[in-house]
């Protein structure tokens, strides 16, 4: 069975015990737990399943009324806010029998002993079931790509000034919140694995992903498991930190990536985008309007042709993409006998919203098509964004920057910015925004590595970071990502020091950021530094890896460890040394998974099964991530504090 098909039919295993139990009751989701919802069934499944309501878990959920019933359905343990909101649910008192369906947790309470708090927290008379779930809740995003809701706000540390390397540092050197985070991924990966029948190697680039897969090489029900299982893979983790360029930049030409960009995000949700639905109705579009109608969506788990054309858009360029759409389109209107012009050449957004128009009186013709209008809507709406002119500049500019790098110092780069880094009154629709510059810096301190330090830079970086504040300071209204960077919900309370604060901590984290590869012997730079008759260019980390994982000549990969666990892994290691041993390559097996600890974009993803394609054609690749990243969402996971706050939204 394909990957794809495999990892779809688990995440609809891993919801079987909320399903089982949610007839004539309400059942109550966290956040992470929706967004897996959305995309592996959606919410209808459970109200067919005879629920009486379906509702976000938070701290003022109430229960619908006459439901005695209710269903906690949690993306993790119960701990921190979930169990606070779960505590509140309950001591209202109408709930007199509670199921909670969790994750399992590494260490901690069992069952029995969570059964007995619930029942504490109803009061007398209470019934609470707990059922700690298989298989951890994933949101299957395209064919090659699974998420793991519950962990996206994971991004590994950056180095500190002249911190430890990154082979001394352990689990237990990890702040609490991280430990925490580490140990509910090799929870629920092990979960993963069970359910496949796995028999992994783990491979690990970067210093949390050898921490995260020595945990996996050591985790008892782990060991237990490889000691059965028949099927082999080999995982290898990368640390999203080693290359950031590729999170922030616009390399790719592809349309999946720019909708996910520019459109806004789906309230709740950290990955899919609102498609606004106005042009199928005959409401006059007025700003007034767009929330009237419940926005469309990406994710169309029951529509096969939606999927087929979402995965279109995620594995083709972008004028392909958009070819296909229209093509979906002329098909679909023909089945329904709508009045269709074909007309050949370009595709424009124009011609597509007319399409769409023909479908707008047509109960039954929107009714059966309304995946794919959603779909071929978000395309018009990105093609016409604002936001996706300026792609081009962004990519124009990000080229220049790879030359000037290799010809000039830091120093000069950054005075060659400073210019452009304009006031809210002195900008442009074609001007970069604060936060378009700070995608910009990250871009820069990334993809440059190790820099020298020295009164240059740092006069260099004070006149930018002046620039800033002030640009900052200057904004109406501080953007959503603007206040969660410098903790000031509204201009009443962003003083100038609390801007200054965090734009001095912004520019600590770009300087440990060019740092992140300094223990690399083999991946140290991802820049090819371009030479009299070849352009600078952008070298991505994950091309690096793949390469050397597809390498046939199969030499040891020296910065892609193996991770071992147990005596047989020593011997041969201590071995080696008289005698010929070949070391585990992560090239060996016929499934090879690759998690991204911290995020992954979509450009990655198509160049990952892209290499494989190739070069291995026999071998299947799954990408695993723990969130689907956008230029302006990496920038928030790298500098709002606190990120790392996994209940924040209960």
């Amino acid at each position: 069975m394909a990957g794809s098909e495999l990892l779809w039919r688990l995440s609809r295993r891993a919801w079987e015990p909320a399903l089982a139990r949610a007839h004539r009751a309400a059942v109550l989701l966290d956040a992470a737990a929706a967004e897996a919802l959305h995309w592996g069934g959606g919410a209808g499944e459970l109200l067919a399943a005879g629920a009486l309501a379906v509702g976000a878990l938070s701290a003022e959920a109430a229960v619908a009324a006459g439901a005695a019933r209710v269903v906690f359905v949690l993306s993790g343990a119960l701990r921190g806010g979930a169990a606070a909101a779960v505590r509140t649910v309950l001591g209202q008192g109408a709930v007199r029998h509670c199921v909670l369906v969790c994750g399992g947790e590494a260490e901690g309470d069992g069952p029995a002993e969570l059964e007995e708090t619930l029942r504490r927290w109803m009061g007398e008379g209470g019934h609470a079931e707990v059922v700690l779930r298989g298989p951890p809740l994933l949101a299957p995003v395209s064919a090659e790509l699974c998420l793991l809701p519950a962990l996206a706000a994971l991004l590994p540390p950056l180095p500190g000034p002249g911190g430890p390397g990154p082979a001394e540092v352990g689990l237990g050197a990890l702040p609490a919140e991280l430990r925490a985070a580490v140990r509910a991924l090799v929870g629920d990966l092990d979960a993963l694995f069970s359910a496949l029948g796995l028999r992994e190697e783990s491979f690990a680039v970067g210093a949390l992903s050898r921490i995260v897969a020595t945990e996996l090489a050591g985790y008892a029900p782990a060991r237990n498991r490889r000691r059965t299982a028949t099927n082999k893979a080999s995982v290898v983790f990368v640390d999203r930190t080693l290359d950031l360029t590729g999170a922030v930049g616009h390399h790719g030409d592809n349309l999946a990536e720019k909708i996910l960009s520019v459109l806004p995000k789906l309230p709740g949700h950290k990955t899919d985008v609102m498609v606004n639905m106005v042009e199928l109705t005959a409401l006059q579009t007025t700003d007034e309007t767009y929330s009237i109608i419940a926005p469309g969506c990406l994710a169309q788990p029951n529509d096969p042709a939606a999927k087929a054309l979402w995965e279109s858009f995620m594995n083709l360029k972008q004028k392909e993409a958009v070819m296909e759409a229209r093509r979906h389109l002329v098909e679909a209107a023909s089945r329904e006998n709508l009045p269709i012009k074909m007309s050949m050449g370009r595709v424009t957004p124009e011609q597509l919203s007319s399409y769409i128009k023909l479908f707008r009186n047509n109960l039954k013709a929107l009714e059966n098509h309304c995946g794919l209008l959603q779909l071929v809507l978000a395309t018009v709406q990105t093609l016409k964004h604002p936001q996706t002119s300026k792609w081009d500049n962004f990519l124009a500019f990000e080229r220049l920057l790879l030359q000037t790098i290799g010809e000039s110092e830091m120093p000069s780069v950054l005075n060659q910015l400073l210019p452009m880094i304009k006031s809210y009154n002195e900008r442009t629709k074609d001007d970069y925004t604060c936060e378009d510059f700070l995608v910009l810096l990250v871009y820069i301190y990334s993809v440059v590595g190790e820099i020298e330090s020295g009164k240059e830079l740092d006069a260099a970086e004070e006149e930018v970071k002046k620039a800033l504040v002030k640009a900052i300071c200057d904004e109406p209204e501080p953007s959503p990502l603007l206040q969660k960077i410098t903790g000031c919900d509204s201009l009443l309370n962003l003083t100038s020091q609390k801007a200054t604060d965090a734009v001095d901590s912004i520019f600590q984290s770009l300087r440990d950021i060019t740092r992140v590869r300094m223990h690399m012997k083999q991946f140290n730079s991802i820049r090819n530094p371009g030479s009299n008759t070849h352009q600078a260019s952008y070298k991505p980390l994950l091309k690096q890896v793949m390469e050397e994982i597809c390498n046939p000549d199969r030499l040891d990969p020296v910065d892609i460890e193996h991770m071992s666990s147990g005596l047989t892994d020593l011997l041969k290691t201590g071995f080696s040394m008289f005698m010929k041993v070949n070391r585990p390559h992560p090239g060996d097996h016929p499934l090879l998974i690759i998690f991204m600890v911290g995020g992954v974009s979509v450009s990655e993803v198509k160049m990952v099964k892209d290499l494989v394609t190739t070069h291995k054609p026999g071998t299947q690749v799954i990408v695993l991530s723990s969130a689907l990243l956008t230029p302006h969402s990496t920038v928030e996971l790298l500098f709002a504090p606190d990120h790392l706050q996994p209940d924040t939204d209960i």
